[in-house]
């Protein structure tokens, strides 16, 4: 087999595509002393940008409530630039909607848990995900 035709993963990239945060209650909120609810969703997508260079961006929105008072809003784009090629018929898709969302979410869960403590709150740790299943979902949906 040449090495034209062996297959190529690389990361070129791995950076924070957009970052935001609101605290629309301070500084009274910080007087609060109940547990906050949380809510998390979560995204992720992909696009060619060059031939045989993908953009892979997943995308968390953290919201933090105690009764109807927002605590804090985060809302964190972490993306990465991955060179692949010379995949087999049907691979590309797994590897850019399980692969690479795995390379990123500890970088997405660093950014969300570094920006949630230095805005005087205490961490929130995402729980792992399951990007596998999440993207058998998403294709099942599409069928």
């Amino acid at each position: 087999m040449s090495e034209q035709s062996q297959p190529v993963f690389a990361i070129e990239k791995i950076y924070v595509r957009d970052l935001s945060l609101e605290i629309p209650n301070a500084p009274n909120i910080f007087l609060e002393r109940e547990t906050p609810e949380i809510n998390l969703q979560l995204g992720t997508k992909s696009q060619s940008i060059d031939e045989g260079l993908y953009e892979v961006l997943l995308t968390v929105t953290v919201t933090a409530k105690i009764k109807d008072k927002m605590m804090f809003l985060v809302e964190v784009q972490q993306a990465g630039i991955f060179r692949i090629r010379n995949l087999p018929d049907g691979e590309l898709d797994p590897v850019l909607g399980i692969g690479c969302p795995n390379i990123l979410f500890p970088y997405l869960r660093e950014v969300v848990s570094d920006i949630v403590t230095r805005a005087g709150f205490p961490a929130v740790i995402l729980n792992p995900v399951n990007f596998e299943a999440i993207y058998h979902q998403k294709k099942s949906e599409m069928n």
